[in-house]
């Protein structure tokens, strides 16, 4: 059994770890959805066979909450680690904001994530991190002095503004243009303050 956990790169076996097959899954995730995270095709992306997923995860429903997990985990909890770094509520709106809107990558996740929103692994998840940003968001904008009814219609403002820039970084990039100008602007629309 051994064996189906190594892999040869030029001779030099490595092993595979749960890591490597969630990392591989979430970007087969982001470019297919979720019917992508297959064990066998996600096997030959990483050059390892199968019996080494099966020695991490039970089925791939188990790879898929695991995948659902990390995204969680470095999409969300992570990201709102780096923004508690900052000082001011205001600061930490600015670079929660200029994080999530220039990372590509990170918009087809959540895309893919919001297209697969009906399926029985993703739903729970899906709802537990929305909640989770717009209730940090309300967060924010209370600790800038907004009563809770007004922090939580910012919050579900700034995060469907975050939608919809992700959408467009995806669809149609060369719209979005501005960089920092964009990113102030957006601060000024969430916050009332220009």
């Amino acid at each position: 059994m051994e064996q189906d956990r190594t892999v040869a790169y030029g001779g030099v076996k490595k092993r595979r770890t749960k890591d490597d097959w969630t990392a591989v899954a979430l970007q087969a995730l982001a470019e297919g959805g979720v019917a992508a995270v297959a064990v066998e095709p996600l096997a030959a992306r990483i050059g390892a066979t199968k019996g080494s997923a099966y020695w991490h995860f039970p089925n791939r429903e188990a790879l898929l909450k695991a995948t659902l997990e990390r995204w969680e985990a470095e999409h969300t909890e992570a990201v709102i680690a780096l923004v508690e770094a900052r000082d001011t509520p205001l600061d930490k709106l600015r670079t929660l904001f200029a994080y999530v809107l220039e990372d590509p990558e990170s918009s087809t996740i959540e895309l893919a994530m919001l297209a697969a929103k009906d399926d029985p692994a993703v739903a729970p998840v899906l709802a537990r991190v929305t909640e989770r940003r717009i209730a940090y968001l309300e967060e924010l904008f209370a600790a800038l002095g907004f009563p809770a009814d007004t922090a939580h219609h910012r919050a579900v403002l700034a995060y469907s503004i975050y939608l919809g820039q992700a959408q467009l970084l995806i669809a149609t990039p060369h719209v979005v243009t501005g960089g920092r100008a964009l990113l102030e602007d957006t601060i000024a629309a969430v916050t009332g303050r220009g």
